[in-house]
């Protein structure tokens, strides 16, 4: 079995190594790519129409109050909490617990 110190010297000898060769080898010449674009671009076809007909604001926010009115006629409590004024006094924290002992 291999003992933690042959381990840990054969780690620090290749991250060394490592170094070493990254340090002393050289980077690579830069390649350089000589393209020009065409002169005219081609036309792109993607099926999107040019205009897009968008709803107006009215129609947008009636189509939100509809949805709001759905959810609240399914669970008619849901606004029942927003009713409650928020609480104004003093709220204890949580005292922390002793830890069990055996």
């Amino acid at each position: 079995m291999i003992s933690v110190r042959l381990a840990v010297l054969a780690v620090l000898v290749a991250a060394a190594l490592a170094g070493c060769l990254t340090y002393f080898i050289p980077p690579p010449p830069p390649v350089t790519l000589d393209l020009q674009l065409p002169e005219e671009m081609p036309e792109l076809r993607t099926g999107i129409p040019a205009t897009i007909d968008r709803p107006r604001a009215e129609q947008r926010a009636d189509e939100f109050l509809q949805a709001a009115q759905a959810i609240l006629k399914q669970d008619p409590n849901a606004q029942a909490s927003a009713d409650k004024p928020p609480a104004t006094g003093h709220i204890p924290l949580p005292r922390k617990r002793p830890i069990p002992r055996p």
